[in-house]
């Protein structure tokens, strides 16, 4: 089922259509065994870079398509409908980059911009620690400054792309005394001496999607790799953040999508009681709801997107929002879906099981739907009463 959606330019109508065609035709097929065997997508992350659909966002003077947010919710959202692991790889790259955008010199956005856009270079946002969950300025990761650079030591955790990244959005302590204001971000290579990498995290969802420790050893990091200015990384991280947890909104967004899909081919192919299942008002009336909740949760993500190109001061608030109350759907949608079809769904013939696995985990990442209701609680008190 797709509604028509007037927010929608005839530029993103074509993404779409280019995305929906290989999203069907290349990543659908692997996504089963992506799942069982917990193996990269690389069938559909190369895909993407040879279709340019990557990182649409990329400015084009580096060689991106310099696409608006909901350009990259589209590519999130097309990807997650069939295969939720793939739509991960893009979506982190994102994250990472976004600083490098904001602040990012010329010479490092010219070097990793361009490489991402033209040759499908992976990018890792290693914020997380063993205790720096949702408590973000807790990490202990510290980069000591020695001469014309830094020593990096400390281990991150949960890290998306972790192993498969080629380089590494870093936030480390450069000012122990300074608290929150002491955090800076550094860009590290894969293969710069003292990075190592733990196992792969056993998932119940996304298992397709590496999530690994990455431990960091004396690591050398030359001050040029810098980002921004020192005690300027849990700012920068933070808002990229709220920039980029729109598109996790997406991704819920995407997965619902394909379970409702699903589900509703589903019951108008069985038959019971002489009838197809979708006959039945009280299928109907839960098909309805679940359509219902899902066009919400879009509409409210493509609204935060275009608050996201535009900055606005309530994008906090409605990036919080989309994310959550797209996550929520997700889980309410898939849940309904196994439902629908019964003893099917909770086999592995059916893909609703998997649906299911991947969508918990957009209530968790990039911001705790608890959290993030704290987040907007705080939004709401601080208006005052409103406008």
């Amino acid at each position: 089922m797709d509604i028509a959606d007037t927010t929608l330019t005839q530029r993103h109508r074509d993404l779409r259509h280019r995305l929906r065609r290989v999203a069907t035709t290349t990543i659908a097929a692997t996504a089963a065994e992506v799942d069982a065997s917990g193996e990269f997508p690389m069938a559909a992350h190369k895909a993407l870079v040879a279709e340019g659909l990557y990182a649409p966002h990329i400015p084009v003077e580096y060689g991106g398509l310099g696409g608006d947010t909901l350009s990259s919710c589209l590519v999130v959202e097309e990807v997650a409908r069939v295969c939720a692991s793939s739509s991960l790889t893009p979506n982190v790259t994102r994250l990472a980059s976004l600083p490098l955008l904001a602040v990012g010199s010329a010479e490092q956005r010219r070097r990793y911009l361009t490489e991402v856009a033209r040759d499908g270079a992976i990018l890792a946002f290693a914020l997380s620690e063993q205790d720096a969950g949702s408590d973000a300025a807790a990490i202990r990761t510290r980069a000591r400054r020695t001469g014309e650079g830094y020593l990096l030591s400390g281990s991150k955790r949960w890290i998306t792309n972790a192993g498969v990244a080629s380089y590494y959005v870093v936030a480390a302590v450069t000012d122990p005394d300074a608290g929150a204001k002491g955090i800076s971000l550094l860009l590290v290579h894969a293969d710069d001496p003292g990075v190592t990498f733990g196992p792969d995290e056993d998932k119940l969802g996304m298992r397709g999607s590496p999530t690994r420790p990455v431990h960091f050893a004396d690591v050398w990091v030359p001050a040029e790799r810098l980002l921004g200015e020192e005690g300027q990384g849990l700012e920068l991280a933070l808002a990229a953040l709220d920039h980029s947890r729109i598109t996790i909104a997406a991704q819920a967004v995407g997965i619902a999508q394909g379970a409702l899909d699903h589900a509703a081919d589903y019951v108008s192919e069985r038959h019971q009681f002489g009838r197809p299942v979708a006959d039945f008002q009280a299928v109907r009336f839960k098909l309805a709801d679940m359509a219902m909740h899902l066009e919400a949760a879009r509409q409210l993500t493509y609204a935060a997107a275009g608050r996201s190109d535009a900055n606005s001061g309530d994008l906090r608030f409605f990036a919080a929002a989309a994310k959550c109350f797209a996550s929520d759907t997700a889980m309410r949608v898939t849940v309904d879906a196994v439902q629908l079809l019964g003893g099917h769904g909770y086999t592995r013939d059916s893909p609703m099981e998997r649906m299911l696995r991947d969508a918990k985990v957009t209530q968790i990442y990039e911001g705790t739907n608890e959290i993030l209701r704290v987040v907007m609680a705080r939004q709401v008190l601080a208006r005052g009463g409103g406008d």
